[in-house]
């Protein structure tokens, strides 16, 4: 034993230092997590934009302010996305924190319709940098701990969004605190979140550009053990980009389309998603036109926001258990899922009162939420790491420009400019759309399977009176060794 921790080089209290480091550095990273999202007055930016505070029209904040967190969001997130990897995630977690507090600055000093529509830019580069703190937790432990450690930053954050929104909640409706006091509360937060982003941890290792880094060291090292081995860096210098990880990944990422579930979810991340954001975009518009805080102060918006983060955390855990062939009744369950969405959409457009839209509301995101693990689930499932993270960051990128595209036509002044009721009867069609492409495409992977499982049935049929041959004598252990899987 003494002669193999020599060899190692590392002596047994170093083995066992070095987890319990990255351990309090998961801890802290997840204690950073929840404590950016403690923003009180986040719920309520809306009603104060307004309020007499700041005295915009819905006009102005329907098709001027808004449309910009989509146009920023998508200009941003590619950069983000790149830098966050190339300076491993911490510099792009502080950016997140300057950006935050940029956020609540303009809201406490801001008056012009100029300064809002900044406001939301830098709301843009927020909702863009949350890939750091989704990546970085990745690089502080080894693989065997990488679904543990993702679900422990996921909790802290989904608790410090419910925590913020009924701290919000009761500060507005039982402490009589104004949008005002909320904006200086949510920049306090935010600036002590900011600290504890100068003090995270700097991760040693990533995932595509110091990969490379870490891949010539690996080499070199090679290199001293044995002097006389080829360089492959030197054997092809014209084609060394070809060899490059990204530009492999990008490579069969091609291949990957033609997979079946993967093109089917990652269509669903795409259009549905897009069509999630454009709700909670503008929803909260929705509720200020149902139910106007200038005639009646008690305004739920945090509460709601709670709620629905609760109901929505409890429907992931709620999917983690669910055991259905997913590749018969996929298309089935996004079909149905999506048409409940559009008849909620539809409620929420016509309803004149404020706690059926708030109801509607709260289901219409626990129903997309109970979706994301799936897909994630069945994304991940045949990805690398690496994969897997340019997969989810080109759907979320197509994502956001089909946003931006409906976002341009639909709410922009520049576009149809529509108010926020006509808004919703839009995404209600859409809504409508998607569910019957789903229900169509689920008919033809129905159907198809029940054809081929009765022609299987028939051939079997004609084949019991013939004698068996080496050819067609497989067992069933023969076909699960060969790759192949068992009709039930």
């Amino acid at each position: 034993m003494a002669d193999v921790e020599e060899q190692n080089g590392d002596p047994p209290s170093a083995r066992v230092k070095e987890p319990r480091i990255w351990n309090w550095s998961v801890v802290f990273l997840c204690f950073y997590g929840f404590m950016s999202m403690l923003k009180p007055g986040e719920p309520f930016i809306t009603p104060l934009l307004l309020s007499e505070e700041k005295n915009f029209t819905k006009q102005q904040v329907t098709n001027e302010i808004t449309p910009v967190l989509s146009y920023a969001y998508m200009v941003v997130l590619v950069p983000v996305f790149l830098l966050t990897d190339y300076l491993r995630y911490k510099p792009v977690l502080i950016l997140q924190s300057l950006s935050y507090i940029s956020i609540w600055l303009i809201l406490l000093f801001g008056t012009t319709l100029l300064e809002m529509q900044f406001m939301e830019f830098f709301y843009g580069i927020t909702m863009a940098a949350r890939v750091a703190y989704s990546s970085y937790i990745f690089s502080l432990v080894t693989p065997a701990f990488y679904q543990k450690v993702a679900s422990y930053s996921r909790s802290s954050v989904l608790m410090g969004v419910f925590t913020s929104s009924v701290l919000g909640q009761l500060c507005f409706s039982l402490g009589g605190v104004t949008y005002s006091s909320l904006s200086k509360i949510s920049l306090g937060f935010v600036t002590f979140s900011f600290g504890l982003s100068i003090c995270l941890p700097w991760p040693k290792r990533s995932l595509f550009f110091n990969r490379a880094k870490q891949e010539e060291a690996a080499s070199t090292e090679l290199d001293k053990i044995n002097p006389d081995s080829p360089s492959p860096t030197q054997a092809q210098p014209l084609s060394a980009w070809r060899n490059s990880v990204f530009f492999q990944m990008l490579k069969e990422l091609l291949n990957l389309v033609k997979l079946p579930q993967l093109r089917l979810w990652s269509l669903w991340w795409i259009f549905n998603s897009a069509g999630y954001y454009l709700m909670v975009y503008y929803v909260h518009i929705l509720w200020n036109e149902v139910y106007p805080p200038d005639e009646n102060r008690r305004v739920y918006n945090g509460g709601v926001d709670a709620a629905s983060t609760l109901l929505g955390a409890i429907a992931s855990f709620i999917a983690g258990f669910v055991k259905i062939r997913w590749s018969l009744w996929s298309e089935l369950v996004i079909g149905i899922i999506t048409g409940i969405q559009a008849a909620l959409l539809l409620l929420m457009t016509t309803t004149s009162e404020i706690w059926v839209c708030y109801v509607a509301y709260a289901l219409f995101r626990s129903f997309y939420q109970f979706l994301v693990p799936i897909a994630i689930f069945q994304i991940a499932s045949s990805l690398t790491k690496e994969l897997c993270a340019l997969v989810f960051g080109v759907n979320t990128f197509l994502a956001t420009i089909l946003k931006t595209i409906i976002t341009i036509i639909v709410a922009d002044k520049r576009g149809l400019g529509l108010a926020v009721h006509p808004q919703f009867f839009v995404y209600f069609g859409y809504f409508t759309l998607l569910t019957v492409s789903y229900f169509g495409s689920a008919a033809y992977v129905i159907i198809k399977h029940f054809r081929k499982t009765r022609a299987e049935g028939t051939a079997e049929d004609n084949g019991a009176t013939e004698p068996c041959s080496p050819e067609t004598d497989i067992s069933e252990d023969a076909k699960l060794a060969n790759g192949g899987s068992v009709k039930t």
